[in-house]
Order: C-alpha cells, then sequence, then structure tokens
C-alpha cells in the first residue's frame, strides 16, 4: 500500500514538473560587437538554441538567441535589429524543455507568415495551434523510414518526361540570376499533384515578394499553399528560421497524411545566413569564407524532407534552388548540396537567351528515382531523346556554317530532324499545364512507332 502511494505520488510530481512552463533567468548586456551581443551571467544556464528577450532603451523587448558561447560570457544574435540595446541592457531567459517552436495550424494554409509565425497578409490574427511543432525537429530515422512513393505529375513536360518525380522525392534547382527560376517555381506549385504547398522565400528582395504572390503565384497558387517570407534585408537569424520554420509546416501536414509539396528559394541564402552566423559566433571561415558548421547544418535541414516514419501515408516532395556564382554549377553551396539530394535541374542562362522557357537544360538534369518510376517504353523513349539532343549538340556549329553534308551520317541526319520538335516539346507557358503520360505520347509522337518499343 505503502508503495502505491509512493508510486502515485511520483507520478503526480513528475507530470506538475513537465507542466512548468519555464524558469526566467536575467542576465546583462557585457558587449556588443557587429551582429552579435555578449551575455553576462547566463552561461551556466543557457544552451546554444535558447531564446532570450533583451530590454532596449526604449521599452521594447528584443527576442535573441543564444549562438556561441567564450568562457563564461553568451553569445546570441537578435531576431531584429539590436539599436537600443546598451551595456547593462536586462536579458531575460526562460528555462524551458522544449526549445523553439511554431503552433502550426491547418488554418494557415492561404496565409502569409515570417519565420516566428506572425501573420503578414494583414488578413488578420494567425490561430495557434493546440500543439506546438519544435523547429529543430530531426529527420526520421533512416531504417525506419518510408519509401518513396509513387510518381507525382508537376505539370511541366521538361520534368515530366525527363526528371520524373516520385512522392517524397527531393530535387535540387541549379540557377543563375534572371534565367525563369521564379516562373518555373510558381509553375510548380500551381500545377503540381499534391495537396498541399510550403513555400519559403528565402533572402528574397523585398520588392519582389508582392511581384511574386500576385502576379507568379496568383490566387489559385495561394489557396493551396502557406507561404513563409524572410526579405533580404531581415537579420540572418531570421532568414535561416525561414527555412526551419518552411519544415516544420511541412512535417505537420506530413504527419496528417498529406502529400506535401515543399518549395524553398532559396538554400544559397539560408547558407548565407549560417556563415554570418557563424562567423559573428567566432567561427574561423573555411571554405571560400563558410565556416564548417554550415557543411553540418546543411544536410539536417534537407534530410528532414522525404517520406515521413513507416506506416505514414504523408509525404514531403521538395524542390531546393540553388543560385549558382556566377554560373558555377561546382561551388561548394552547389555541390554540397547536389551530393546530398536525389536528383538535380539545371536552368541554363543560354537556353533562356534563346527564348526557350523553361530553360532546363534536360543534358544535364536528372533524377535519380527515374528508372523506378517509368515504364521500360517511357525510359526508352527519355533515352532516345536525351541521346537525340546530345548528338545535335555536338553538330550544331558545323550545321551552321552549312559543313554537313546530308545522307553522310543517318544518325546525324535524325538528330537534325527531331530535335529542333524535340526542342518545342520542352517550351511551355507558365499558364499550360501537361501531364505525365500526354507528355510521353507527344514524345512518341515525335520520335515514331520504331523508338516506342525499344527496350
Amino acid at each position: 500500500m505503502r508503495h502505491s502511494t509512493f508510486a502515485a505520488r511520483a507520478e503526480a510530481a513528475t507530470a506538475r514538473l513537465q507542466s512548468l512552463t519555464g524558469l526566467d533567468i536575467h542576465g546583462h548586456v557585457s558587449g556588443l560587437s557587429g551582429l552579435a551581443v555578449d551575455l553576462a551571467g547566463l552561461a551556466h544556464h543557457t544552451a546554444v538554441g535558447d531564446r532570450i528577450a533583451l530590454a532596449a532603451r526604449d521599452g521594447r523587448s528584443i527576442t535573441a538567441e543564444i549562438v556561441g558561447f567564450a568562457g563564461q560570457t553568451a553569445r546570441a544574435m537578435a531576431f531584429g535589429t539590436a539599436e537600443g540595446i546598451g551595456p547593462g541592457a536586462i536579458a531575460t531567459a526562460r528555462l524551458n524543455r522544449h526549445g523553439a517552436t511554431l503552433p502550426v495550424d491547418t488554418t494557415w494554409i492561404g496565409r502569409v507568415i515570417d519565420p516566428l509565425g506572425r501573420p503578414l497578409d494583414r488578413k488578420g490574427p494567425l490561430p495557434k495551434g493546440p500543439t506546438p511543432r519544435p523547429l529543430r525537429a530531426p529527420p526520421p530515422e533512416a531504417t525506419s523510414r518510408a519509401r518513396l512513393g509513387p510518381r507525382i505529375d508537376l505539370g511541366v513536360r521538361a520534368l515530366n518526361a525527363f526528371a520524373t518525380c516520385r512522392a517524397g522525392q527531393r530535387l535540387g534547382l541549379f540557377a543563375g540570376s534572371g534565367v525563369g527560376k521564379s516562373t518555373l517555381l510558381s509553375m510548380l506549385a500551381r500545377r503540381t499533384d499534391c495537396d498541399v504547398v510550403v513555400l519559403a522565400l528565402v533572402g528574397e528582395r523585398g520588392r519582389e515578394v508582392r511581384e511574386f504572390l500576385e502576379d507568379d503565384l496568383g490566387a489559385e497558387g495561394l489557396a493551396r499553399a502557406v507561404v513563409i517570407v524572410a526579405t533580404s534585408d531581415s537579420p540572418p537569424l531570421m532568414r535561416r528560421e525561414a527555412a526551419y520554420a518552411a519544415l516544420t509546416v511541412a512535417e505537420h501536414f506530413r504527419d496528417l497524411g498529406q502529400r506535401v509539396l515543399l518549395l524553398m528559394d532559396s538554400v544559397t541564402r539560408y547558407c548565407l545566413a549560417l556563415r554570418e552566423i557563424g562567423l559573428a559566433a567566432g567561427e574561423p571561415p573555411a571554405t571560400r569564407g563558410y565556416p564548417p558548421s554550415v557543411f553540418a547544418d546543411l544536410p539536417r535541414l534537407l534530410e528532414r524532407a522525404g517520406p515521413g516514419p513507416d506506416g505514414t501515408p504523408g509525404s514531403i516532395t521538395a524542390f531546393f534552388t540553388v543560385l549558382v556564382e556566377g554560373d558555377d554549377h561546382n561551388e561548394p553551396i552547389a555541390d554540397a548540396v547536389r551530393g546530398i539530394l536525389d536528383g538535380h535541374v539545371v536552368l541554363d542562362r543560354r537556353i533562356a537567351e534563346a527564348g526557350r522557357y523553361p530553360a532546363i537544360d534536360i543534358l544535364r538534369s536528372l533524377s535519380r528515382a527515374v528508372p523506378g518510376c517509368n515504364t521500360q517504353a517511357e525510359n526508352a523513349l527519355s533515352r532516345r531523346a536525351r541521346a537525340l539532343l546530345a548528338l545535335y549538340s555536338d553538330v550544331a556549329d558545323i550545321v551552321r556554317l552549312g559543313a554537313h553534308r546530308p545522307g553522310a551520317d543517318p544518325a546525324v541526319d535524325e538528330a537534325i530532324r527531331l530535335a529542333p520538335r524535340i526542342e518545342a516539346l520542352l517550351r511551355q507557358s507558365r499558364d499550360e499545364a501537361t501531364g505525365i503520360e500526354p507528355t510521353f505520347a507527344a514524345l512518341a509522337e515525335i520520335l515514331g512507332p520504331a523508338e516506342t518499343t525499344a527496350s
């Protein structure tokens, strides 16, 4: 009887401890240099990632986050401007077990929010879900994760035929500036066969956000999307948090059994924010100025997308854009992302300058899931079309110079005859959508019946 009473009291005490919201610990600002704020009195009570509140001279409370330590001094960065923060300013840390969370709710569909879950669309308050989700959730365990689902219709002919995507797959969109990346994202957001779209605009130009929402995404795309925005003038913590918030929102709908399309523009700006944070925290610069933590955080973020735990019907199909500096597709971020994801789509400036949109270079793009999601005949069609385009690319200069003699090489003659028709198939306006089966049927018609039966 005494043992039973003790067990009940211990269980009640444990429940009581778990229900505590946290304990406030106070420190003060001991220094400020650049983006970093040094804090005294918190080193023994806080950890990296903890949120704190800084009291400005004008009475404002500025949210900040612990990003590192130097001896007994905690180092933090603010989610907003640090103006008004001076020596001795009070820093308050609320200790709890949960860390940073986001109260995601299904009613967020159709809304535009900031990385902290505050509305940006002037549509009123944002409802809070009953169970806040942690922003730094780990990816599902590799051995218990579900496999990729069936192929999904992206509505874009070049992708459906030459980079076919499966539910839960993660692909990178590699592009320089001004080659139609935003237009392609809007086509995916409006035409992909999915239940919910989560769109993260990380470091986007402030002027272009409204244009993208109203002109490119439109009311049709926004009606089934949750948009997280952190513009280029936002502090690095806000730009980094936009990526975490997008994955958290996507995981919420995935766990409800829905097919989620995650679009993040861009991973490069997310890494630039990580670089600013790492350097401010005292990390040494390494590859092209990126500290080592950038390449440690990158896979932890990208691996959160994909299929859920085994038995979960929902999935996160993701497209992450990568801004290649100077059209260098081997720069560190592009190289790291390409090695993590399940495929890559390359947008080429020369194709865009020639007037063919989307400017997808199918010879340099691939989906690692293609062999397992298309039929043998469809795979044969795409291989044959690639071979023809590659051969035509090799002899294009000779043809332009008039040095090609018809009949000398039947394969070259076929490439010259069919490549322009394949290119015409790849050309698509942003308001046009074509399914997977019609795309392969059109490709089979171009190549002829003999090619459709190739194995």
